[in-house]
């Protein structure tokens, strides 16, 4: 496990896959245009030596590839994430061992939950420098604007840490938040989550909230908590399973909370409730500008902490290709072995990016009665909290290869009959910030049944798929560089099989 950002941005660097920029760039506008192109094409991470306003360097795109993100979680393919998937499953549901090898499995899994407790830093390097009061000055952190009708400046890949005034229970989240003045600064959050919940809890108690964000941490850290799995861990022991050790983190100077020790900023502040800016609009995931928030939870800031030359991390939102996208599609295989516990007939699922990494799901199942497929479908949508707001989810047979949308176009137009393979359910709770909804909030879902239908789903025998001899695809294998061939790639023998795979 990467002690903290700096260690992987070695990493990253040592594999060619960072590229330090020293001209004078401006955090408004022009740092996510520039970042925003190498999204596009799939390119290294950037180090902005010189940012305008400020004295500190900015990184951005450092999860701009899936294999970046599997770095990031000392794994080298995204395939590898379902061992850990696997590994989550079992804690949250865990079965009597029937075996000795089972057994002996998941004491195993119980060996790395204690591995992964957290750990105490009594001289954190997040607390280097310290400035109280009237030096806490925002404006010199190089935040961005990434688009033009953009609000305000942003914090995007800060962990926003709260705690329940009740339990003491922390809460570790991922959030926007907005610049509004040199000590202030606005959050976005849903009202589901863990920050909000807490707020909520303060004020009816009539008490203020303590915050802390925690900038510039090691990636694995961001994506644990980014990851919405019911599993009942904290934060720090999750991001602890992910890298397989404990998480050493630092009491705050003015709140009762705990960061990464190793964050290069700290920002120390409190919410009152009843408290509010302005917020956004701001370029959202969907791919356009957000609503205007008048009632933004503001937060005052009293400390700001950080280690000697810090650098500033950084990210954006927006239409995919984005870093968010990058995560999802990664994330999407540890969701698998838990999803399978959850809906024991999927054998696969995937989240394409080109639809925002959640709104559609392409679902493959081992079909063995009538219904199964809608049944799967159903059991997706209530299976893990973030599911909810899938609109569409597509249900295919388990020798489709979903994460080819060939084949998965393919399945759609031969296998369904729109009348009786597509079932909608009205009026469910939605994501606000799809406008495509007719009323914010409240919407619409689809499922479409892709599967071979079987009776008494239809009347009439199906018919059979086309398939090579056997034989006769061996032998071309073999005598394929015979044919004058070697210099072009060989597609699958099996016409079915596109010979296409996004994996």
């Amino acid at each position: 496990m990467a002690k903290d950002l700096r260690d992987f941005l070695q990493l990253v660097e040592q594999r060619g896959q960072l590229r330090r920029i020293s001209a004078l760039v401006d955090p408004d506008l022009e740092i996510a245009e520039i970042a925003n192109r190498m999204l596009q094409t799939g390119g290294p991470a950037l180090l902005f030596e010189q940012v305008k306003g400020s004295p500190y360097p900015v990184v951005v795109n450092l999860l701009g590839t899936v294999e970046r993100v599997c770095w990031s979680m000392q794994m080298e393919q995204p395939q590898e994430l379902e061992a850990l998937g696997k590994k989550l499953g079992m804690l949250q549901q865990p079965k009597p061992p029937k075996k000795i090898s089972q057994a002996v499995e998941f004491g195993k899994v119980l060996f790395d939950v204690v591995k992964a407790k957290p750990g105490r830093s009594l001289l954190p390097v997040c607390q280097q420098v310290v400035k109280l009061g009237p030096e806490v000055d925002l404006t010199q952190i190089p935040m961005i604007r990434p688009y033009p009708k953009d609000g305000g400046k942003i914090v995007t890949l800060g962990l926003v840490i709260t705690k329940d005034c009740e339990t003491g229970t922390p809460n570790v989240g991922v959030y926007r938040l907005q610049l509004q003045a040199k000590n202030t600064m606005t959050v976005q959050w849903l009202s589901v989550r863990g920050g909000a919940r807490h707020l909520r809890k303060a004020a009816e108690r009539g008490r203020k909230l303590e915050i802390a964000i925690a900038i510039g941490v090691d990636p694995l850290i961001i994506l644990a908590a980014a990851t919405p799995i019911p599993v009942d861990l904290s934060e720090w022991l999750f991001a602890g399973l992910y890298g397989g050790k404990g998480v050493q983190l630092a009491k705050c100077k003015t709140v009762d909370l705990e960061v990464p020790a190793r964050s290069e900023f700290v920002l120390e502040g409190i919410i009152t409730p009843g408290e509010v800016g302005t917020d956004g609009p701001f370029g959202d995931h969907m791919g356009y500008y957000g609503d205007t928030n008048e009632a933004a939870p503001l937060i005052r800031f009293h400390a700001v902490t950080h280690r000697r030359d810090p650098i500033y991390l950084t990210t954006f939102s927006g239409r995919p290709p984005k870093e968010e996208a990058m995560m999802a599609i990664a994330l999407n295989r540890i969701y698998t072995p838990i999803l399978r516990q959850q809906v024991s007939e999927i054998v696969d699922f995937f989240l394409p990016m080109e639809a925002l990494s959640y709104k559609a799901a392409v679902i493959s199942i081992d079909k063995a009665y009538p219904g199964q497929a809608r049944r799967a479908a159903m059991a997706f949508w209530t299976a893990l909290p973030q599911f909810t707001y899938t609109k569409f989810v597509i249900v295919v047979d388990k020798d489709i290869n979903i994460r080819d949308p060939r084949q998965v176009v393919w399945a759609v137009t031969s296998k369904v009959d729109p009348i009786r393979d597509v079932f909608i359910l009205p009026d469910s709770p939605f994501d606000s910030l799809d406008f495509a909804n007719e009323r914010l909030g409240l919407g619409s879902r689809m499922g479409i049944d892709a599967t071979t239908k079987v009776y008494p789903e239809t009347e009439h025998p199906w018919g059979e798929a086309l398939r090579s001899d056997p034989e006769i695809a061996a032998m071309v294998e073999r005598r394929w560089a015979e044919y004058g061939l070697a210099d072009l790639v060989m597609g699958e023998a099996d016409p079915n099989v596109f010979g296409y795979d996004i994996r």
